[in-house]
């Protein structure tokens, strides 16, 4: 098994909504890490985990910002954290997979899919093996406790349910690139 870190100084984590239903939106998560279990380069059944400050939320809007924090959203003082972890992974095609995980918001976990490509892997300049993937998806914020909205003059909404996800990924090969399995113990009679 061989194990990867996300390098957070070359990957983004965005979404993207709707705001009164006439154009989109894109916030961001600065600070967040993971990991991922695969076997050798192949990432077919790789085991990932993946973690977000939610209070690292930003869209270039302090006042927006502010309230994505507060307990109209993601209350970041009660739930400091929005964590995945894959289901299973599925090859798809030569270069892309199916994502299944658990992810948890505000206490609520519900199953998201991703659709993952995989850009390839390279030795950097350092000597590092670095890999990278594109994943997208989507998903309805008010199965995870994310209900405010208000209501335009015209009846609209203000913010729309659905929540693209776009990630983009750098991993980082560990130096210790291998799971050690339990060691079988000899009994002497």
């Amino acid at each position: 098994m061989t194990r990867w870190n996300i390098d957070a100084a070359h990957s983004d984590v965005q979404f993207k909504v709707k705001h009164l239903m006439i154009n989109t939106v894109t916030g961001s998560f600065q600070d967040f890490s993971g990991t991922v279990e695969s076997n050798g380069q192949d990432f077919a059944d790789a085991k990932v985990t993946f973690t977000a400050q939610v209070a690292s939320v930003q869209t270039r809007n302090e006042m927006r910002d502010n309230h994505l924090r507060s307990n109209d959203f993601f209350n970041a003082e009660q739930y400091p954290e929005m964590t995945f972890r894959s289901t299973s992974m599925v090859k798809t095609g030569a270069d892309t997979y199916a994502m299944t995980g658990d992810l948890t918001i505000r206490e609520h976990t519900h199953p998201v899919t991703l659709d993952v490509e995989f850009g390839g892997t390279i030795v950097d300049p350092y000597g590092n093996t670095k890999a990278g993937f594109e994943a997208t998806g989507k998903l309805n914020r008010k199965e995870f406790g994310l209900t405010w909205n208000g209501l335009t003059e015209a009846g609209g909404v203000v913010v729309s349910d659905e929540v693209r996800l776009i990630l983009n990924i750098q991993l980082l090969q560990t130096a210790d690139t291998t799971v050690s399995q339990p060691a079988e113990l000899e009994v002497e009679a």
